[in-house]
Order: C-alpha cells, then sequence, then structure tokens
C-alpha cells in the first residue's frame, strides 16, 4: 500500500462551503474539495505486511458514537514562514479519544509514535513563498469565519501517493462509528 493516514471525511456540503475559501492568495496551491479530511493518525509509507496489520488492529478499537465536527476558524501553520492554510476544528474530547486510541493501535504494531502534538484542522492550500503579510490580508478579507458543524459517521483508512499538495486520496478501509 502507498502512504497510509487515518482520518475523518469531510461531507459534500461543507466541502462546497469551504471551497469558497479557495483562491486571493499568491504562492498557494489549492487543495481540490473532494481531498478535504480531517487526518487523526498519520502512518507513512509501509510495507504490505505492516499495512494489513494496521487495517486489522484499526477494526479493533471500541465501538464509540458519531463523533460531531465543528469547523470554527481559518488559520495557517508556519509562523513567519507560513506553509499551510487549514480550517481549525474544535479538538472535541470524542476526536481527542478517537485520535489516541489510533495512536495507541499503531504503536500496537510497531509503528514509532508520533512527534506532533494533534491540531485537529482541514487543510485548504499549502503554501510556497507566501509572505505573512499576504497570509494575515487573507484572513482580513474572509473574516468573520461562519463556523461549520457535520457529524462524523465513520473514520477511515486513507492512502496517498508522495505528490506535491497531496492527494488524491484513496479510502482503503472504513469503520463505522455508532
Amino acid at each position: 500500500m502507498p502512504r497510509l493516514f487515518t482520518g475523518l471525511e469531510i461531507p459534500a456540503e461543507i466541502g462546497l462551503m469551504l471551497s469558497a475559501y479557495r483562491g486571493g492568495l499568491p504562492g498557494a496551491r489549492w487543495v481540490d474539495p473532494e481531498n478535504y479530511h480531517i487526518t487523526l493518525r498519520f502512518i507513512g509509507d509501509i510495507d504490505e505486511r505492516t499495512a494489513q496489520d494496521v487495517l486489522s488492529v484499526l477494526g479493533e478499537g471500541r465501538r464509540r458514537a458519531p463523533i460531531t465536527v465543528t469547523l470554527e476558524g481559518l488559520d495557517s501553520f508556519g509562523g513567519d514562514r507560513p506553509r499551510v492554510i487549514f480550517a481549525r476544528a474544535s479538538a472535541s474530547p470524542d476526536m481527542s479519544d478517537l485520535q489516541s486510541e489510533h495512536e495507541r493501535l499503531v504503536r500496537r504494531v510497531g509503528l514509532p509514535p508520533e512527534k506532533r502534538r494533534f491540531t485537529p484542522h482541514v487543510t485548504l492550500a499549502r503554501l510556497r513563498d507566501a509572505s505573512p503579510l499576504a497570509v494575515a490580508d487573507y484572513f482580513a478579507a474572509r473574516s468573520p469565519f461562519q463556523k461549520l458543524t457535520f457529524t462524523a459517521p465513520r473514520f477511515v483508512l486513507f492512502s496517498s501517493r508522495n505528490t506535491v499538495g497531496g492527494g488524491p486520496y484513496v479510502v482503503e478501509a472504513a469503520y463505522p462509528l455508532g
């Protein structure tokens, strides 16, 4: 299997609303709306046997209710050298608990721990040579952000190719919530 990660899918109607934020920022490579998602656990490039172990162990997680997700604003990663524009999701206890479970499960199959802190978000654009001032102007022109809420009925194991900008993402397996 190619590069793997677990995540929550973004419903098409929410993706359409998020796609209204595309454009108006020089140096941005916009993610296609059909590739919007919230990454729960990045797994990376692994061999086929480990991929099968991950596929199996994710099915052993505890049953839980569907997760309510609220997208609450626009933000960026990178500080003085912005590299990503994203829609920030509230880190609900249910989402954080699911993410922590994924961390435990993939470590059980021998994968190293994730080094980055979990920051739930939907990547809208990847930036190349965007100035902090241009990013601030972009945010100011799109304020206020109208919160968007949806219910995630499942989490999925995605695969992707190692490409610039990510995507297309393929659902390798789906695990119902509820």
